[in-house]
This record gives structure tokens, C-alpha cells and sequence, in this order.
């Protein structure tokens, strides 16, 4: 799944998400652990902004219910942060 809130870096967000135990990536599958706007999204017109706020988050048949959640949370808190007039309470 990919993500994505103008204003809130790939590099802030692959970072924050580090140390609050998530995995993502900001480049495409074929480039994990970079940190510099997907080519993939560049070449499918998705505008600069856009693309060098963008995150990679995938999910197995082994996720749990909770890890989503965990990561969801997680990255509403750094989304608010960028972006509060975005994020409800």
C-alpha cells in the first residue's frame, strides 16, 4: 500500500515509523530501504510533492489485525504532525 501526505517528507515518515517499530520504504519494492522518491510514482505522473511524501507499507498473510493497527496509528501521529488540520482526534 502506498501513502502519502504532502508536506511530511518520506525520509521524516521512514524514520518515525522506524523507531516507533514499523518497516516501510519510500522507494519501490525492487529498491526497499532507500529513502529518495519512488521512480515507480514518478513514472506513473504522480506530481514531485506527492511522490517525495510517499511511503511503501506491505502486509502478509501473516499480519496481524493488531500490527495494522499499530502501523496505522503510528502513522496518523506522524501525519498529524505535518498535517493536524488533517488527522480528527
Amino acid at each position: 500500500s502506498c501513502f502519502s501526505v504532502e508536506g511530511l517528507p518520506s525520509e521524516t515518515q521512514v524514520m518515525g515509523l522506524d523507531l516507533a517499530g514499523v518497516a516501510v520504504s519510500a522507494g519501490a519494492a525492487c529498491s526497499s530501504g532507500k529513502v529518495r522518491a519512488s521512480r515507480v510514482l514518478k513514472a506513473m505522473g504522480v506530481g514531485e510533492a506527492a511522490a517525495g511524501s510517499a511511503i511503501r507499507l506491505s502486509f502478509g498473510w501473516g499480519t496481524r489485525a493488531d500490527e495494522v493497527e499499530a502501523a496505522g496509528r503510528a502513522w496518523l501521529t506522524l501525519a498529524a504532525r505535518a498535517r493536524p488540520h488533517l488527522v480528527r482526534a
